[in-house]
């Protein structure tokens, strides 16, 4: 009895296949290749057409957005008026279990079978689902992101009998091998063995449902979608920080219209007015996030239209500016262009000044006498109190990659002329102070330990008096004989000697640390896996704020307690970052063996924002389930350790002009009087 038939008489048989489809319309245009390197177009059209049923949903591969849309508006908003319902397309709607299936029957098939004879005897592993016939005149329209393809109008009963009527000649050269491959599909199935390729397209579908629209077009991925939360908060709107690794995705799967679109769209909230307590910041700084809204148009009571609502940290809890999001924004940029290859969006005049917009506010002149920026607690990922107010490592790593991209992308016009040699004069300081005072091994820290105190000289060793007492017990115990990493903040006498690690991470990938530093710090992370790793990558910092510590520090926060959230807790979206670094300095293994260990519950878990707890044995007491970045962080894992050239959008290898500027600028010089002309009024 068919497949077909044995649905049509069992009802619950039905039920089953059908509630095990998902909305995965992009998977059939490599549904569509696999099959046609094994049999005949009709044959394969055929099978589409078994495995798949037409379903109405919005075009995804609609975009509306062009160059002449996107210019800056004078008003408060940005808005798109909807004069009638969004048009609908008939895509095409698969099992990705069954694509799974499908390629793992492939790589089982004994040589010199035909696909389609292998699949009759593989009856049990193929189950099909009856479709239905396409309301499309010109037939069934499946968008991959980039374009469509078309099925013609089949008919669904002589599809099935090309498929039940071919000719069946298999020859099993080792029938035992594919007894026990079918016992392993059991393991997987029952959940004994995870399936990488069902949790990523688990991961795609998820990240695909987490896209915003406006005025039609993508612009985004919400932070999360969890169903089992009522208090939404801000976890609707779109951050720029977490629509990174998200934006990365779509770049590496070659769908770059929804980057672009994000790219423009934040541009615009960039120029916008911007106050809190009658008190405006500087030019140049972008939102944390923005939401979509829906709102009555004025004087039409029958029209809504759309609008972008940006949050600059006006709303946000502890009203905390978001520092990060411009340097992002401009990395996302230059990774954009390079994935790509369209330099017109970098070369536009309103992305140009942008770019001259954020590097001007983070180049102005203040009173501090160090390169690295000096910004408040929680201006970044950690975006609570955890005591990272001064000179965070995480700012400056971002702050370094954000200079190198901006000096790529900008282009050389006699306006730009000054803002491009103060930038590199800073490429150059920047570089120096933290290779030279950030970084810690076993010997600088028998270093510190001798420094002496209160040295007033221009020579002096212990520059930021650092007292020895300082070096905690933990850090003793904790610094392996081999590796080393860069401290996560330093101030007149003061040294943060916690492990962060998206600033470690990006400091490699960026060349803002040595290349024997970077290699340091893989090391470190593989002597300490079991504190860095454990069940679940990645912890953000290491070790936690623990007892008096942390009630003074973080104020006693509920959330950030020891081991939780921002204080050592687990956060999976680092994964992208750590396989970058890895792939950058030749140790992908290092990346895959993380990687694996997410895969082993990550999905099961539901894709948490983070975990909890020393070794990561808890989901986050206040966790996120179905985080977008989460899911996002995995999913560019998984593309790159594929193909670790596409790394290249992310790496920027050490420059050497800035190496030799960085031997004759001396900066441990002596001091000596600026030999500047001088002018007199008279």
């Amino acid at each position: 009895m068919g497949a077909s038939n044995l649905i049509s008489e069992d009802p619950g048989a039905r039920a089953t296949i059908v509630s095990i489809c998902s909305k995965v319309a992009y998977l059939v245009k490599p549904l569509r290749s696999f099959f046609q390197s094994d049999m005949s177009l009709g044959a394969s059209k055929a099978v589409v057409q078994v495995l798949c049923r037409p379903v109405t949903q919005t075009g995804y591969s609609e975009y509306l957005v062009n160059s002449s849309d996107l210019t800056l508006h004078s008003t408060f908003q940005v808005k798109c008026v909807k004069k009638k319902p969004p048009r609908h397309r008939h895509s095409i709607r698969c099992s990705s279990m069954l694509l799974s299936q499908l390629r793992r029957i492939h790589q089982l098939r004994p040589m010199g079978v035909s696909l389609v004879n292998y699949m009759n005897y593989s009856g049990s592993w193929l189950q099909t689902c009856k479709c239905q016939q396409s309301e499309s005149a010109s037939g069934i329209t499946a968008g991959d992101g980039n374009g469509a393809w078309f099925v013609n109008n089949i008919e669904t009963s002589n599809s099935v009998n090309n498929l039940a009527n071919a000719k069946s000649i298999i020859e099993f050269q080792d029938v035992q091998q594919l007894k026990q491959e079918k016992v392993l599909t059991s393991k997987i199935a029952n959940g004994t063995i995870p399936d990488s390729f069902s949790i990523e397209e688990e991961a795609w579908d998820l990240l695909r449902e987490s896209i915003v629209h406006y005025c039609g077009s993508p612009i985004g991925t919400i932070a999360a979608k969890d169903p089992t939360s009522s208090n939404v908060l801000n976890y609707d709107q779109v951050f720029i920080r977490d629509f990174i690794p998200s934006g990365i995705a779509f770049l590496l799967k070659g769908e770059h219209d929804i980057v672009r679109n994000f790219i423009l769209y934040t541009l615009q909230l960039q120029s916008w007015e911007k106050t809190m307590d009658c008190h405006s910041p500087g030019q140049g700084l972008m939102p944390a996030s923005f939401k979509v809204r829906t709102v009555p148009l004025d004087g039409d009571d029958s029209a809504t239209e759309e609008v972008l609502d940006p949050d600059f940290g006006e709303a946000a809890i502890g009203r905390v500016a978001p520092v990060d999001s411009g340097l992002w924004w401009i990395i996302l940029l230059r990774a954009y262009g390079k994935c790509s290859g369209d330099l017109s969006v970098q070369e536009r005049i309103d992305v140009q000044t942008g770019i001259k917009m954020i590097l001007r506010l983070c180049l102005a002149d203040g009173f501090d006498m160090f390169p690295t920026l000096l910004v408040t607690d929680g201006s970044c990922m950690i975006d609570r109190r955890m005591g990272i107010h001064g000179h965070p490592l995480e700012i400056q790593a971002l702050f370094y990659s954000a200079l190198l991209c901006a000096r790529e992308m900008l282009t050389p016009e006699d306006g730009s002329a000054d803002l491009i040699r103060a930038l590199n004069n800073r490429l150059v300081a920047l570089s120096f102070h933290i290779r030279e005072y950030y970084w810690i091994d076993m010997k600088k820290l028998n270093e510190i330990y001798r420094y002496k105190t209160e040295e007033y000289s221009y020579d002096a060793v212990n520059k930021f008096n650092i007292y020895p007492d300082q070096i905690s017990p933990w850090l003793v115990e904790w610094m392996p004989n081999k590796g080393g990493y860069l401290i996560g903040n330093l101030q007149p006498a003061h040294m943060d000697f916690r492990f962060f690690s998206l600033g470690n991470l990006w400091s490699v990938v960026n060349s803002l640390a040595t290349m024997e530093q970077s290699h340091a710090i893989l090391d470190l992370i593989e002597a300490k896996w079991s504190d860095l790793v454990a069940e679940m990558p990645f912890k953000i910092c290491y070790p936690a704020l623990e007892g008096q510590e942390w009630q003074i520090i973080t104020g006693s926060d509920p959330k950030n307690t020891p081991w939780s959230y921002h204080n050592a807790g687990s956060w999976p979206t680092l994964l992208w970052q750590l396989t970058v670094a890895c792939i950058k300095m030749n140790r992908p293994h290092i990346a895959a063996k993380a990687v694996e260990i997410a895969e082993r519950r990550i999905s099961r878990d539901k894709w948490p924002e983070y975990y909890d707890t020393k070794r990561s044995r808890f989901i986050g007491k206040q966790s996120r389930l179905f985080q977008t970045w989460s899911i996002a962080g995995y999913l560019v894992a998984k593309l790159l350790l594929t193909d670790p050239s596409k790394a290249n959008i992310l790496i920027t290898e050490e420059d050497s002009e800035l190496v030799n500027a960085l031997i004759t600028a001396n900066p441990r010089g002596k001091r000596g009087r600026k030999n500047l002309k001088q002018t007199y009024i008279v």
